[in-house]
């Protein structure tokens, strides 16, 4: 398979309301079914149960995202589709993450990833434990990488997936204002310099200390922009076809003309 339908939930979000937040997705859900063409993968914002209510995590948090795999395992037969399912506060013996899982139609999970870097600026080391392994995924036939919010902050780790083989970059985000065209800039950098599609969703409205702006966006390898959301909810969609990458890296071919042994620091 060559070309994907996509389709972003950009969505606000119940601050602490994990079933108000759920009940939320599977209300977008039913919008995904009357969709024409029909999705083949459907991505949601990250932190999309909870919220930034950090400090009652260990209160409202998916205890092993337990909430999140059997609501997407549902959603993913009834509606036959990959889910990039945002991402969850997932409360462990240890602590909590900020974990994404991807779930393929048949229901099962195909990925999983815990947020590596940790966001200061929103205390996210205070409340939250960091992932500690960062690996692509194959999505059906695509190889991909997934990243959450703040990692696109760090090149290197999205340059680790592409070396890989990824094709396509899904980031899950709830990128605040005033920040937006860091947002904008740092995702088509991205697609740019590996040669890859972005998809990329952000949430919209507004928690206690911080308003979202939405945009969520699909870049294609080019860095032209496929698609684009407003600042309200909305479902985005846009369509990603693998043979543009092919194409990309044989007409200028970065990854044979890199010199590796240069760039260790």
């Amino acid at each position: 398979m060559s070309v994907y339908n996509i389709a972003m939930l950009q969505i606000d979000i119940e601050f602490g309301k994990p079933e108000e937040n759920r009940k939320r997705v599977r209300e977008q859900f039913d919008k995904i079914g009357t969709l024409t063409p029909k999705p083949n993968i459907v991505l949601l914002p990250e932190l999309w149960d909870t919220g930034y209510d950090l400090t009652r995590l260990e209160e409202i948090a998916d205890r092993e995202g337990e909430q999140a795999r059997e609501l997407f395992r549902e959603l993913a037969q009834q509606y036959e589709v990959y889910i990039i399912g945002g991402s969850i506060a997932n409360r462990k013996a240890e602590g909590t993450y900020n974990t994404s899982l991807v779930f393929a139609p048949n229901g099962e999970v195909v990925h999983e990833y815990s947020k590596v870097h940790l966001f200061r600026l929103m205390e996210e080391e205070k409340y939250l434990q960091s992932g500690e392994a960062i690996e692509s995924f194959t999505l059906d036939e695509m190889p991909a990488f997934l990243q959450i919010c703040y990692d696109i902050r760090f090149p290197e780790s999205i340059r680790k997936g592409a070396l890989a083989g990824a094709e396509v970059l899904f980031v899950v985000a709830e990128w605040p204002n005033p920040r937006l065209a860091h947002w904008r800039q740092l995702l088509i950098a991205r697609a740019i310099e590996n040669q890859m599609y972005v998809v990329a969703c952000n949430r919209v409205g507004s928690d206690p200390n911080n308003t979202f702006f939405g945009h969520s966006l699909i870049i294609d390898p080019w860095g032209e922009i496929v698609a684009e959301g407003g600042e309200g909810e909305e479902i985005v969609v846009g369509t990603l076809d693998r043979t543009l990458v092919e194409d990309v890296r044989r007409r200028i071919p970065i990854f044979a003309d890199r010199r590796a042994s240069l760039y260790t620091l």
